[in-house]
């Protein structure tokens, strides 16, 4: 287990830098994990759109939605969401939701 240093406290990361305990989660705490995890400098509209899509599918079903629902919620393509997040939709989206990782995702 890994961790992040985020306003002065260590939070927990499993060894692929998902949290550990997603009720921790928050928008600066996502801004920290795309800096530290994703290596992305900034969040933007389209970044907070797919972020807060799975955040509210997560809140309310306890689990991550497919990626066609996150396609749909959110009216981008596929590709735009692996432009947006280089190491895909179910990792790097996810992670920054601050979802366990996804079942399936390798």
């Amino acid at each position: 287990m890994s961790g992040l240093v985020f306003n002065g406290q260590m939070v927990a990361l499993n060894e692929e830098g998902f949290l550990e305990d997603p009720s921790l989660w928050n928008e600066d705490l996502a801004r920290a994990l795309a800096q530290s995890e994703e290596g992305l400098d900034a969040l933007g509209d389209e970044h907070w759109a797919v972020i807060r899509f799975i955040r509210s599918h997560f809140e309310e079903k306890q689990g991550a939605p497919m990626v066609r629902a996150v396609c749909k919620g959110t009216g981008l393509r596929l590709q735009q969401i692996y432009d947006l997040f280089p190491s895909g939709p179910a990792k790097g989206a996810c992670k920054l939701a601050g979802l366990p990782k996804p079942d399936g995702c390798v």
